[in-house]
């Protein structure tokens, strides 16, 4: 028998990542001297905020059936592992920061590894995906697959920006 979440599940573990990454950011942040780059880090960090506010939200609009345990969970555990997935899938804050962010990278470097880092989050979400049956909201992991393609698009867009200012 294979492991099935439900989207309430799903909708946890997006929370997380999306905490996940304002902490990224606001780490990534603390390393750059220039105003406008550390500034643009920060809105990032606000958009994760964002993003996991509305992840909780339609989290609370998920109906009984969706919310429905479909593992035996006596001891209420699967909560717990999924966070754990999350930290270890995307922005793992759990190791030292320095292994992660070291505060000697440029805005460059930060958005390039942002950019990977969404990459996997949305692999993370697409395989989630599989998991979770249509009937228990499978449907609903989409929204979180388009808001992290969104992350994706405006990360490129910056990472240009910065590129070609440079370039001139």
């Amino acid at each position: 028998m294979g492991i099935r979440f439900n989207a309430d599940e799903i909708f946890e573990i997006a929370e997380q990542i999306e905490r996940n990454g304002a902490r990224f950011y606001r780490k990534g942040a603390e390393g750059i001297g220039d105003a406008e780059n550390r500034k643009l880090l920060l809105d990032l960090a606000v958009m994760e905020d964002d993003h996991e506010r509305t992840f909780a939200s339609m989290r609370t609009e998920l109906t009984k059936e969706e919310k429905k345990p479909t593992v035996f969970d006596p001891e209420e555990q699967a909560p717990a592992y999924l966070r754990d997935l999350a930290d270890g899938h995307v922005f793992d804050m759990r190791r030292d920061p320095s292994e992660t962010l070291t505060g000697k990278e440029t805005m460059e470097d930060i958005l390039r590894k942002a950019i990977d880092v969404e990459k996997d989050s949305v692999i993370f979400y697409l395989g989630m995906k599989e998991m979770v049956p249509a009937r228990l909201g499978g449907a609903r992991v989409d929204a979180i697959i388009h808001e992290e393609m969104e992350h994706i698009v405006t990360l490129k867009g910056k990472l240009a920006s910065l590129i070609t200012s440079r370039v001139k």
